[in-house]
């Protein structure tokens, strides 16, 4: 029988270990799946063994994703279409995605980049840029050696630099620009819309196969300006916008006869929107409430 205090112990490293699976996955059931088997192995554990609560924790979590995620590589090679995170909306404060270890960069964005990733290599990446564990630490938790993990890490690194460049927006700003979107995309206001998009605007769905979308996506401020426009013009006052923070990012849900149609992270610079992400397998929208 686990003791209170090693209950304690996994409780509090609780939003930590989601964190590493969720980044490692993207999907919300299996991050928690590799949290609840962490828990197993834990409650079996001679914990008066460890020499850290927190190294075995993470070690055991992130091995078990590593393990999952190689396992869903035939299942998302065949995916149709792009595939995107499940988005996690944040709408009550108390819940463990909110809290601090899960506030650091997990944009859909960024998640969508570490895909390119292998698995090993997402890992290690993670735990040293994203959760700051040095070479050391995170040698161990692999069972690699340190030359062999600063090499991985240096080589993810280049490939986000390379295919994410970064803004730093603030928040309001952020909201501010969706604001003036919403506005243009639910009146159909077509130079309005062009207005806010950059030339090279991107937008990429996730259809899953049960929803549709533009197999290899859409780039370019005409092409985007007139999708938007001909949602507006075809559907009307059935379609409506919200804002709401997604993976810890302003974004919008968009909704068609009341019912939620897509959730969609929403990169900018502060000025114009340079990316659009719409997730809209309705598989991965189950869990945004209302």
């Amino acid at each position: 029988m686990t003791a209170p205090a090693d209950t304690a112990a996994f409780d509090a490293l609780r939003p930590r270990l989601f964190g590493i699976a969720y980044r490692m996955l993207g999907i919300r059931a299996d991050a928690e799946d590799v949290v609840q088997d962490a828990w197993l192995r834990w409650r079996d554990a001679d914990h008066a063994s460890l020499q850290s609560h927190e190294a075995w924790l993470v070690t055991v979590t992130t091995r078990l994703a590593i393990d999952r995620l190689r396992a869903s590589k035939t299942e998302r090679e065949a995916y149709i279409g792009p595939w995107l995170p499940e988005p996690i909306v944040q709408a009550d404060e108390h819940t463990p995605e909110t809290l601090a270890e899960f506030a650091g960069d997990v944009s859909v964005a960024f998640l969508h980049v570490l895909e390119r990733l292998g698995a090993e290599e997402r890992a290690a990446f993670l735990l040293r840029q994203v959760f700051d564990y040095d070479y050391g630490e995170v040698a161990e938790m692999l069972g690699k050696r340190e030359p062999a993990v600063r090499q991985m890490v240096h080589r993810a690194a280049e490939r986000v630099r390379q295919d994410r460049p970064r803004f730093t927006v603030a928040p309001e700003k952020h909201r501010d620009l969706l604001k003036k979107f919403i506005e243009a995309a639910q009146s159909g206001q077509r130079a309005a819309i062009r207005a806010l998009l950059a030339d090279d605007v991107l937008t990429l769905g996730d259809g899953g196969g049960k929803a549709t979308v533009v197999a290899k996506g859409m780039h370019g401020g005409e092409r985007v300006t007139n999708l938007y426009w001909a949602h507006a013009l075809r559907l009307g006052q059935r379609l409506q916008y919200r804002i709401a923070t997604i993976n810890g990012e302003p974004g919008l849900l968009r909704y068609v006869d009341g019912k939620l149609e897509s959730a969609n992270a929403v990169v900018t610079d502060g000025d114009r929107i340079l990316a659009i992400y719409a997730v809209r397998n309705p598989d991965k929208l189950v869990n945004i409430r209302a």
